[in-house]
């Protein structure tokens, strides 16, 4: 009787990781906030970030500003998004956004899906210059 409650309790526990690790139910790609333009026409740059097991490949990325860009995000092991607060600006892994950012500036973005112990160390900047 103990081993089927213990391998119930591990059962239940496992599914509650897994649904934590995975995609968010809404779709946030379409949010835009201040200083964020997306035009709906082609990019005329392009950047594509990197996320991996608590990290993101590069520190910082560079826009120009005023500048259609479109923003890929590639999910190595499949559990990220990235969101950059201050700007509204959600992308999600696999759906790629053009954007124009208006405001030059610093912009600190973060992993948006809990996706482990090392969560809270994925954040990168993007610089608008």
């Amino acid at each position: 009787m103990k081993k089927l409650l213990l391998m119930s309790f591990m059962l239940v526990a496992a599914v509650l990781v897994l649904a934590a690790c995975g995609s968010k139910s809404s779709d946030t790609n379409n949010s835009t906030g201040s200083g964020v333009e997306e035009t709906g026409t082609a990019a005329s740059a392009s950047i594509v970030i990197k996320a991996s097991r608590f990290e993101f490949d590069q520190p910082v990325y560079k826009i120009k500003k005023g500048e259609p860009t479109e923003i890929t995000l590639e999910s190595e092991d499949g559990v990220h998004n990235m969101e950059a607060p201050d700007l509204n600006l959600t992308v999600n892994s696999g759906k790629p956004k053009v954007v124009t950012l208006n405001d030059a500036g610093e912009y600190e973005f973060h992993c948006d899906i809990m996706c482990g112990t090392g969560h809270s160390k994925m954040i990168a900047k993007i610089i608008v210059e």
